[in-house]
């Protein structure tokens, strides 16, 4: 009788959602590891490109430069979307410098819907580049996680 009665109250534990301090003592002891080999950034920010325009993309790319020489380590993220994705081709008269941005540790994401709709493939891109279903929900998401926004 005991026995059905802590197996049941066993069950019913694994369905009750935890409480947040027990969730958040979780993440913690499951992401210690990370944060002991990567110092967390102490800022984030995401830029939003959607325009075609190369000396933007120069002007973009040095400005990417001077956060991090302000802040030291920054977490940035680069959404590219629309017409922007022309900075991210593979031909690109801004492709070395994505790429040595993306050496500092820049992030830059393509927008897929957009590249879909410009037929544009992952081949046609520089390698390394992240993609996104919808550049608009990933700068959405990136700022639900604290990043600030930028629209040069």
């Amino acid at each position: 009788m005991y026995r059905q009665f802590f197996s049941t109250l066993g069950l019913l534990a694994l369905l009750l959602p935890l409480p947040p301090a027990v969730l958040a003592a979780d993440l913690a002891a499951r992401t210690a590891g990370k944060a002991a080999s990567k110092p967390a950034a102490k800022h984030r920010v995401v830029f939003q490109v959607n325009e075609d325009d190369s000396r933007k993309w120069h002007t973009i790319l040095a400005n990417l430069n001077n956060v991090q020489e302000e802040l030291g380590r920054v977490d940035i993220s680069v959404v590219v979307i629309g017409p922007g994705l022309g900075m991210l081709k593979a031909d690109a008269l801004t492709a070395n410098g994505v790429q040595d941005a993306m050496a500092a540790g820049v992030r830059f994401v393509a927008c897929g819907n957009s590249m879909t709709a410009m037929h544009l493939t992952k081949d046609d891109m520089i390698d390394g580049i992240a993609h996104a279903k919808a550049g608009y929900v990933e700068i959405m998401r990136l700022q639900k996680l604290g990043y600030a926004y930028l629209r040069p």
